[in-house]
């Protein structure tokens, strides 16, 4: 038996979950696996919280804060840091929510930290502004803006010369 609350959230997913699965896969630079984990993980935390979510003054920013919080709680993980990264996993799925990102951009945004990642997702992939990124999170406005530069530096880095990031 479902009341309103959760008729609600109900709705909430069914009409927001492809995108969040798109933002976390672009998060988490491709891994389809631990982007389903995050949207799971943040949809549970949102229905916990529904009544604090429906009050909220910027819903998208909600959200997009507990999905970047959700990450850096899984960054923290006690067997996260002990997984050691291999080259080829057989049995992986391919990101197909990743939205036209090549996947030599993909593997250099898996290089980045998470939240200077996440600084780059939301200021580039999801064109928000200086403040909206720094909502979501959970920073100062500097913050995004040294966050943004030294994510394109490195960027620069690995990638090479490469006329779309002289753009940015």
């Amino acid at each position: 038996m479902k009341n309103e609350r959760d008729e609600q959230f109900h709705q909430f997913v069914v009409s927001r979950r492809a995108a969040l699965v798109r933002t976390a896969t672009l998060l988490t630079a491709g891994d389809a696996h631990l982007a389903e984990d995050l949207v799971q993980s943040t949809l549970t935390k949102l229905y916990v919280a529904w009544p604090a979510f429906q009050r909220a003054d910027n819903p998208d920013g909600y959200v997009r804060r507990a999905l970047v919080n959700a990450l850096t709680d899984e960054r923290r993980r006690w067997w996260r840091r002990s997984e050691r990264p291999m080259a080829e996993v057989p049995d992986r799925a391919a990101a197909e929510h990743a939205g036209d990102v090549s996947d030599g951009l993909r593997a250099a945004l898996r290089e980045l930290p998470p939240r200077m990642r996440a600084a780059l997702v939301f200021r580039y992939f999801y064109d928000l502004d200086v403040a909206d990124t720094a909502d979501a999170l959970g920073c100062s406005e500097g913050t995004v803006k040294s966050q943004t530069a030294r994510a394109l530096d490195r960027l620069r880095t690995v990638l090479g010369p490469n006329p779309s990031l002289a753009l940015l």
